[in-house]
């Protein structure tokens, strides 16, 4: 594009001034970030040569420290297509950008880079594949909030689950002060500990987000034990369920897990969001008891893509031809 090149960004002191309606790409997001162990935020920006920003995307360069090969590793995480002036290219502003952070991405040494919640499955198709990635199937879910209340979409055996749950003195609320959030985390570092797709942020990433207004952090409490939880951003007219931990296995008999979401989903409900987007429902196997769960809560299943990228070039190429679904 004419007179449009694209800056990248890794210190918060030198981004310009821009529109940020999204959070995932905000500059309260790069500030956290910035400020979190283990996380390096990326800011690209298409500016014109009068410093006038156009397009702006945040990406993520993470790092993590495993038990067992490969022990230490980053890779590259985004979420969606980033923001836009009205008007615009989105899908020319957006393959520049793509461009540019994949290559610091490749600079950076990353295990594998992943682009997830793009809006539209057909957003940039072209461009994530001239960029070597491929894309895998990917089922996200939401909950319409703005039409019908909770009460009306949710099935009839998780509302009876829930019940049950109440009845046995268990309840959800807001984290009150950090001893809570610590136990949480703890939790949630426990229930993820062998799924190794999932990466948990460093705490003092959930406590910048709930300091600051963005995010907020439930947990399930039965006989003053937290047994479940989850976290949830807030962005715009969307609420997002980020992460979702129980002990489910342990406390079975009381659905931790559903007493948890209802709670989510109630919350933003009376506060007025539109809808609240379940960011992790997992590929579309046919099988698939999580994303069974979260529809039981009168979720929508929407198809899309996950892109990925791999610096090993026939690996990388391997993945691709096995995906060249178009």
């Amino acid at each position: 594009m004419n007179g449009i090149s694209i800056r990248l960004i890794q210190k918060s002191e030198e981004l310009p001034e821009m529109v940020c309606d999204n959070f995932f790409h905000s500059t309260d997001f790069f500030l956290i970030a910035e400020k979190t162990p283990g996380y390096a935020p990326l800011m690209a920006v298409a500016e014109d040569r009068n410093g006038k920003v156009h397009a702006h995307l945040l990406a993520l360069i993470c790092r993590h420290g495993r038990l067992f090969p490969p022990y230490l590793y980053t890779h590259g995480r985004v979420y969606g297509e980033g923001e836009y002036a009205p008007g615009e290219d989105r899908e020319l502003l957006f393959s520049m950008m793509l461009k540019a952070v994949t290559q610091k991405f490749n600079h950076k040494l990353c295990l594998y880079i992943e682009f997830s919640d793009i809006s539209n499955k057909m957003f940039a198709y072209r461009h994530f594949r001239q960029n070597g990635y491929f894309p895998i199937p990917w089922q996200e879910i939401h909950n319409s909030l703005h039409s019908l209340p909770p009460e009306k979409r949710i099935s009839e055996k998780a509302l009876s689950k829930i019940e049950t749950a109440e009845k046995h003195g268990v309840y959800t609320r807001e984290t009150e002060n950090e001893k809570e959030l610590g136990a949480f985390y703890k939790l949630l570092r426990s229930y993820f500990r062998f799924k190794t797709r999932r990466s948990i942020p460093h705490r003092k990433m959930f406590s910048m987000l709930n300091s600051e207004g963005d995010s907020k952090t439930f947990v399930t409490i039965y006989k003053n034990k937290i047994i479940g939880g989850c976290v949830c951003l807030y962005s715009g007219k969307n609420a997002y369920m980020w992460y979702l931990a129980s002990k489910r296995k342990t406390y079975i008999h009381l659905s931790p897990a559903s007493i948890t979401v209802w709670a989510a989903i109630k919350y933003a409900y009376t506060h007025g969001y539109e809808h609240i987007y379940f960011l992790d429902a997992g590929l579309p196997f046919r099988n698939n008891p999580f994303r069974e769960f979260i529809l039981s809560f009168g979720g929508k299943p929407v198809s899309k893509y996950r892109w990925f990228r791999l610096p090993v070039p026939y690996i990388n190429r391997f993945l691709s031809w096995c995906y060249n679904d178009k």
